[in-house]
């Protein structure tokens, strides 16, 4: 199954997944939401997921699909590397992470790789893995926190839900939950009420500059 929000990426993939004869394309869907209800009638095998999508985004999506149907194998197919992508996508679940650059040959290696339960990532994926776990150890939690995440923890500690968030940040509210989920994996947290307090004991937020506290 392909998930991405842009119709000509969709049929792209869709098309040269044609030429391979051991692959069938069996759903389609254009954001997060979306590819849960199609999952639940087509049951794919693998799942090429987008992450940065309307609705839903790919890290939320790929975590729900396998709390659901954890035979299904999911490859983040995106065309960004930032480190809170990469390991957003892997702590939902993803197999694989590739860059949208990958060759078609790559590709449907990854998608025949992840269908008997093997991993594949592009370099970019594994540099941030190892990064992480050189560094892990060295800094306290929430050293790794973007300026955005800071902005939206900051929000939280206010008290705003994820729909005031996006009206004040101006994002929509998938960019706000995607934004939340990777706050509280960073700071280890399984609630927002204990993200932030660990926030307010360790002086981590700042508020963004439209906003006075």
């Amino acid at each position: 199954m392909v998930v991405d929000d842009h119709a000509v990426v969709r049929g792209g993939l869709s098309t040269f997944l044609l030429v391979y004869d051991d692959l069938e394309l069996v759903g389609e869907a254009a954001n997060g939401a979306e590819a849960l209800a199609v999952a639940e009638r087509c049951r794919p095998d693998v799942v090429l997921m987008d992450l940065m999508m309307p609705e839903m985004d790919g890290a939320t999506a790929t975590r729900r699909l396998r709390e659901r149907h954890p035979h299904i194998q999911v490859i983040a197919l995106t065309s960004f590397k930032e480190d809170e992508l990469v390991q957003g996508a892997l702590a939902a679940g993803a197999i694989g992470y590739l860059l949208k650059n990958v060759s078609a040959d790559e590709l449907v290696n990854a998608i025949r790789s992840a269908h008997i339960g093997r991993p594949t990532l592009a370099p970019e994926a594994t540099q941030v893995l190892i990064h992480s776990a050189t560094h892990a150890r060295q800094q306290p939690l929430g050293h790794d926190l973007t300026d955005r995440e800071r902005d939206v923890l900051a929000l939280m500690v206010t008290g705003m839900n994820n729909s005031e968030i996006a009206d004040r940040l101006v994002v929509s509210r998938s960019t706000v939950k995607y934004h939340v989920s990777n706050i509280l994996s960073k700071l280890q947290a399984t609630t927002r009420t204990e993200a932030v307090a660990y926030a307010l004991q360790q002086n981590l937020v700042h508020f963004p500059k439209d906003r006075t506290p």
